[in-house]
């Protein structure tokens, strides 16, 4: 008897019921909500965030990542097809990984690639002789 018999235990859904309450009734068409079926969509919700969590844990493990970032999400979502179909248009939009933003770190982009707006000059041309230009004498008296 050393194992102790758990259906008698409640099992306490670890989200706030009351604000779940309050998520679903924002849809006009319910009036009223029993408390099994909040029990459940509050199960359901926790169940899907723990599915949700592991997939990109997974992601972040396969890029080295110790820690979840908004596109190992992304990338966990369209890895399965259900979650994709209802939630990948409610993402936010991809970032910039950061291996490109790594990758720019070590290779600068020359200032001179991006043109400057018109009726302006850049630094660099201040430092720069023109070809037309006499050079500067200076005379030590």
């Amino acid at each position: 008897m050393a194992e102790e018999d758990n259906t008698g235990a409640t099992v306490r859904p670890e989200f706030p019921t009351g604000r779940i309450k309050k998520i679903m009734k924002l849809d006009k068409d319910i009036n009223k909500i029993t408390s099994d079926a909040l029990f459940i969509v509050t199960q359901s919700t926790e169940l899907f965030l723990r599915f949700l969590a592991e997939k990109s844990s997974e992601v972040a493990t396969e890029k080295k990542r110790k820690s979840i970032k908004p596109d190992h999400i992304r990338i966990a979502v369209k890895r399965h097809q259900p979650t994709s179909d209802f939630l990948l248009d409610s993402l936010p939009p991809p970032t910039e990984s950061s291996d490109k933003l790594m990758s720019e770190k070590n290779h600068p982009r020359h200032v001179a690639d991006k043109p400057a707006p018109p009726g302006t000059r850049r630094i660099d041309q201040f430092f720069t002789k023109s070809t037309n230009e006499a050079p500067i004498q200076i005379n030590d008296s």
